[in-house]
């Protein structure tokens, strides 16, 4: 008799290093789910090119819910909205820079001088709900932040939607 485990296909580790296979295990995935979503080309590229634009804004907190709520608006494809505005969560590991970047960015397009470094061990724990300290230290970083990264998120749309349109239209020909 035949050992029924020797036929199985063996199972290739992948040669990429840890950070970078778990990407593409994520865009594998997902690439997938954009793929067989029941809806128009224009829908899904349109909804992950809002996903996209709002994964490079600082509005962290509300990012997946201002990108679900603009598709929703826009009557495109929440859930590619979805999905795009999350590959921001999986290259976390590089949001730190992209943020310093269109800081800077903002900083320079404001014409503004960038801030000084901010120790947070010279604020005591009431600073922290206090609105005052809010209004000297995060709101005068967030709109440079914010007007940066309108130069990475549009081209990055505009990217994205042409992409995901073509990918979409070319998945579901009938050719294929």
């Amino acid at each position: 008799m035949r050992n029924p485990q020797s036929t199985a296909e063996p199972v290739y580790e992948s040669r990429l290093p840890e950070s970078l296979a778990r990407v593409k295990r994520w865009l594998i995935a997902h690439h997938m789910t954009l793929m067989t979503i029941a809806d128009t080309p224009h829908s899904i590229a349109l909804g992950s090119a809002i996903g996209i634009f709002f994964g490079f804004t600082p509005l962290y907190p509300l990012k997946t819910l201002l990108s679900i709520a603009v598709a929703w608006i826009s009557r495109c494809n929440k859930i590619a909205a979805a999905i795009a505005v999350t590959l921001h969560d999986v290259v976390i590991w590089a949001m730190p820079a992209i943020y310093i970047a269109e800081y800077q960015l903002g900083c320079w397009s404001l014409h503004r001088p960038a801030a000084h470094r901010i120790r947070f061990w010279q604020f005591g724990l009431h600073d922290y709900v206090n609105w005052h300290v809010f209004s000297r230290v995060v709101w005068p970083t967030f709109w440079p932040a914010f007007v940066g990264s309108l130069f990475l998120a549009i081209p990055s749309a505009i990217i994205v939607y042409v992409l995901m349109r073509l990918l979409v239209s070319r998945s579901r020909a009938p050719g294929k």
